[in-house]
């Protein structure tokens, strides 16, 4: 009598109870009456999924999720050391998981995710050489908390962008004041500069004024030139004034015979200037 094997498979043969062969795959012959066929192992890669629940070091009950990657390399061990092999695995995947990750915190049980995969590995591949396996992967697939907790997580990783973001609007804020104080001051500067030489300007041209007066009218004294001159600066600022519909300027006192005052305060300011001593360095 003949018998078939699958390929990527072995057939355990007894006789009378007893272990006789591992039938390859292929065409096979045995002795009906005496052989029997008590078991056909699949040697590809298989895999075992596992989920471990357990305890991070900070309290925070988590479950985790494993998969393990074995396959047969020992027929014999395999079929008759272990009757349970997956429930072997799965017992082994649960001790090291929980002695492994209660070490950890929850954010370092995220980041050791491989260290952890590596210790299942290594753990795995010492105990179940013996019995006829090879485990060739452990991955942790998955680490689940509580969902209050990863809502917890979630509005803390909110809070901390808000607050980035807050910092980095306020830097932003900071730069556009000093930018604008820089400005303003930059105007300042350029705008005095710029009513200093008009000052300037209107002096000399004052000046010019007051000696071409005085050349041309010898009766009149330096203090007549200056009210006239004066004067005539006041009735050129009204017609300039005038001349704006959106002016708000008014002078004060705003009467011709005021020029006097002005000229009064004007001259005791010039004398007052001159009578300040040079500044040093």
């Amino acid at each position: 009598m003949f018998f078939t094997v699958q390929q990527q498979t072995v057939a355990v043969v007894q006789r009378f109870g007893k272990h006789k062969t591992m039938a390859p795959a292929g065409l096979n012959f045995y002795s009906p009456f005496f052989d029997r066929v008590v078991a056909r192992l699949d040697l590809r890669i298989q895999e075992l999924s596992v989920r471990v629940e357990t305890k991070t070091k900070d309290n925070v009950f988590v479950h985790m999720g494993v998969a393990v990657q074995f396959h047969i390399q020992d027929p014999y061990a395999a079929y008759y050391k272990l009757a349970n092999p997956r429930a072997q695995i799965e017992s082994y995947v649960f001790d090291t998981v929980r002695a492994r990750v209660p070490q950890l915190t929850l954010d370092q049980a995220f980041e050791a995710k491989d260290e952890i995969a590596d210790a299942v590995r290594n753990q795995l591949s010492h105990i179940m050489d013996d019995f006829g396996y090879a485990i060739i992967k452990a991955l942790v697939t998955d680490i689940d908390p509580d969902q209050a907790v990863k809502d917890s997580m979630n509005r803390i990783n909110a809070a901390e962008r808000l607050k980035v973001a807050a910092e980095m609007e306020a830097e932003a804020d900071k730069i556009r004041q000093v930018k604008a104080a820089e400005a303003e001051a930059e105007s300042k500067h350029l705008q005095g500069k710029g009513i200093a030489l008009q000052r300037k300007a209107i002096a000399d041209g004052l000046a010019e004024s007051a000696e071409v007066v005085q050349d041309n009218m010898q009766s009149m004294s330096a203090e007549s030139v200056m009210s006239l001159l004066l004067l005539t600066q006041y009735f050129d600022t009204l017609q300039g004034m005038a001349q704006s519909s959106g002016t708000r300027t008014i002078f004060l006192p705003h009467s011709p015979g005021g020029m006097n005052d002005i000229y009064d305060q004007v001259s005791r300011a010039v004398m007052m200037g001159s009578q300040v001593p040079a500044a040093t360095d």
